[in-house]
């Protein structure tokens, strides 16, 4: 099977719903910036002539020569806006403006349109909007129609990148979405529907509610709606399990409708048999003479034996707990089989234990680490709470083994030597680290090559090989090395070039590379100086790609969606790109937990993707407390399959169209795993046959991974909102 190049239009292949006419509008791309602070700079009169040409879609403030990307600086942008724009329903004009990094204010012609973020003088001081689109309505009477205007916008930064650079500034007229708002909350037995509008309207709110899984309708009812201006009005909406409710609105003075769906949590992921069933990866490497530990991913009832064929000299097996350990010194590929047995039969997986110098990280790391969770908050009794729960919920038999503890582990100074410690919440981290080994799990550990780390806790600099004899001390074998503290070192220096990047990262790797172990090398550089390109050179494993994410869908499109395209030629066995931790379950970055706010539909997107993506898959929640939804997300063997191929190629984005995109993967046996996303906020009916036909694809079946059954292609299948349909193509 052989995907050729020709893609033809989406349209022409996708059964779509009616689309709303497309709204005129202008396009800026290009502005003028000054760094710096002045009241008279969001004036029409001001003369900008001396300021800088800039790009507003690919020149972040570090592009621009900044000694240091902190701090306002301010972009002004002239535009000449057509009268034509001003006709219509209703008489206005909108700015489309990207997403800003962080906080933005923002002027037409001296009049302050908008505000999102806050700065440093604000109230409570600043706080940063860098994930959101930013959208004004602009009152008609402060346009100089037909004329030159002036688009002013202050913008604060803090830490890199800043500004504009993620889309060209738009000028467009308004539409029904722009002024009315409709949306459901969350409330006891259901959802709260909420219609609120601006400008008044008079329409109909029709409420429909199906099977979550069949898509059988179930109930449906309208009711006429009249508002007058800035009010609103609620209907409350009971939602059963497995049940998806969805709300839309017409207004007849507006060819657009508006739209909010929602479901209850719904599980795809059939329940494992029994009988013993092997989930894990197929290969896994290791340093000549490095401690091998690896636990036997089986899934079924417990107790269980195991038994491994083929184990070369030094590496023995636990054969009640499954758990490889040992060393082996002669380097080689050493073809084992693995047996499990319970008292409902056996089963066994062909696996190879890769021995050589640059054998590890030969698949993407599975695990858990503490930030999302308990961020600061986090104590030797949690992390060995949640590693007791990936073990007893079952997560173990689906290959989850790193146990990472962030940041906040550390004491407050180091011993009179140099070496450091760990803080009264972590009493025993060589005992934490051993009990993990016992039980096949591996441990990893949190720092920064500045002096201080995120949180305020003490860095590597200048100490980085005596840290790494400590953690080698305590049995780690990961690290996520921060880029966070070293910012003011940087900033400091007159040095911004790639080989300032990339010096503190080579230095901790070479005493990473003394240690008798294999620590996994992870960087956490947020995609600074296109990592990628160099992660590898620094003997790195992974390395962020991105921001940190947080449990929005606006969190969760910008990081998956807009900053992983094209970087799949970098990504391979031993060195992977990472998008950072998942954002399902009870996450909270505090002591304080709660539900992901990501919708069902959103968490298989995530999920989904981040496999597609070969992407580290490091569990962000709080196990002991994890639900059976959340279990089926993060444990479908045919899923994590994908995300663990030893082939290791990363997919790649082939279709971007009307808010839907298409990315596909190649896979070790000769097929493709294949994501058809809807981003859209309603959903999609698509032609599958059609949908894989434009990427080259043909089959008359595929697979449904999240399903686990075969699908016919000749079909029609609804995507809901922000979700998935995620198949292998045969």
């Amino acid at each position: 099977m052989i995907k050729n190049k020709l893609r033809p239009r989406l349209l022409a292949l996708l059964i779509l719903l009616p689309l709303a006419l497309q709204a005129q509008n202008l396009s800026i791309g290009n502005g003028r910036f000054q760094k710096g602070d002045n009241p008279a700079w969001n004036t029409f009169a001001y003369d900008d002539s001396a300021w800088q040409e800039v790009s507003l879609t690919d020149q972040p403030w570090e592009s621009l020569g900044l000694e240091s990307a902190n701090g306002i600086g301010w972009y002004r942008i002239h535009v000449v806006i057509p009268s034509s724009l001003k006709k219509g329903v209703v008489e206005a004009i909108m700015l489309d403006l990207g997403a800003i990094d962080d906080s933005d204010q923002t002027w037409v012609n001296g009049h302050l349109v908008g505000k999102d973020g806050t700065f440093p003088e604000d109230p409570g001081g600043y706080s940063s909007e860098y994930g959101k689109r930013r959208h004004y309505v602009v009152d008609p009477k402060w346009v100089r129609w037909d004329r030159d205007n002036v688009i002013a916008v202050r913008v604060y930064n803090y830490g890199d990148p800043g500004g504009f650079y993620r889309g060209s500034v738009k000028v467009v007229k308004p539409s029904l979405k722009d002024f009315a708002k409709l949306s459901l909350v969350a409330e006891k037995g259901g959802y709260k529907a909420v219609l609120a509008t601006s400008v008044g309207t008079t329409g109909s709110l029709k409420i429909d509610v199906s099977d979550v899984i069949t898509g059988a309708p179930e109930s449906s009812k309208t009711q006429k709606v009249n508002l007058s201006a800035w009010k609103e009005k609620q209907v409350f909406c009971p939602l059963a399990p497995q049940k998806r409710l969805k709300v839309t609105y017409t207004d007849p003075r507006f060819p657009e409708i508006l739209e909010a769906e929602v479901c209850a949590p719904y599980i795809l992921t059939p329940p494992a048999p029994a009988t013993p069933r092997y989930n894990g990866p197929a290969v896994f490497g290791v340093r000549p003479g490095s401690p091998v530990i690896f636990r036997l991913a089986f899934s079924g009832d417990k107790p269980m034996k195991y038994a491994v064929e083929g184990l070369p000299e030094g590496v023995v097996l636990d054969a009640d707990k499954g758990v490889l350990s040992g060393s082996c010194a002669v380097p080689g590929d050493y073809p084992l089989v693995f047996t499990a047995t319970n008292d409902k039969g056996s089963a066994q997986a062909q696996f190879t234990l890769c021995v050589g110098e640059d054998k590890i990280g030969l698949t993407p790391p599975m695990g858990w680490n503490s930030w999302n969770c308990w961020a600061l908050s986090v104590s030797q009794e949690k992390v060995m709470a949640s590693a007791a729960a990936l073990i007893n919920k079952g997560l173990a038999d689906y290959g989850y083994a790193y146990m990472n503890i962030d940041d906040a582990w550390e004491g407050e100074e180091r011993t009179p030597e140099g070496y450091i410690t760990a803080n009264d919440k972590f009493p025993d981290m060589k005992a934490l680290g051993d009990w993990l080994h016992s039980n096949g799990l591996k441990f990893g550990i949190y720092s920064s090559p500045g002096d201080y780390t995120c949180g305020g806790f003490l860095g590597s600099l200048d100490h980085e090989e005596q840290d790494a004899q400590v953690w080698n001390s305590w049995g780690v074998d990961y690290l996520k090395y921060d880029w966070c503290g070293y910012s003011k070192v940087f900033d400091a220096s007159r040095d911004k070039s790639e080989a300032a990047l990339i010096r503190p990262y080579l230095k901790m790797q070479q005493f990473l590379r003394e240690q008798p172990r294999d620590i996994f090398y992870s960087l956490c550089q947020y995609g600074r100086g296109r990592v990628w390109e160099w992660g590898a050179f620094v003997d790195a494993n992974s390395w962020r790609t991105s921001h940190d994410i947080v449990d929005t869908w606006e969190s969760l499109y910008v990081t998956g969606f807009e900053r992983q395209p094209g970087l799949h030629p970098y990504a391979g066995p031993g060195h992977w790109n990472d998008p950072d931790m998942l954002i399902v379950g009870k996450v909270g970055w505090s002591s304080s937990l709660r539900d992901s706010r990501l919708t069902p539909d959103e968490q298989y997107t995530h999920i989904s993707l981040w496999s597609l993506l070969a992407a580290n898959m490091l569990i962000g929640c709080d196990i002991s407390q994890m639900d059976d939804f959340t279990f089926n997300l993060l444990c479908n063997n045919e899923v994590n399959a994908v995300n663990q191929d030893v082939l290791g190629h990363q997919a790649h984005q082939d279709v971007v169209e009307d808010g839907m995109q298409i990315w596909s993967r190649d896979l070790s046996d000769g097929s493709f795993a294949v994501g058809i996303f809807n981003l859209n906020e309603a959903s999609v009916p698509v032609q599958l046959d059609g949908a894989l036909g434009i990427i080259g694809l043909n089959a008359p079946t595929v697979r449904d991974l999240w399903r686990q059954k075969d699908i016919p292609t000749d079909a029609i299948y609804v995507i809901p909102p922000h979700g998935v349909l995620y198949v292998k193509v045969k």
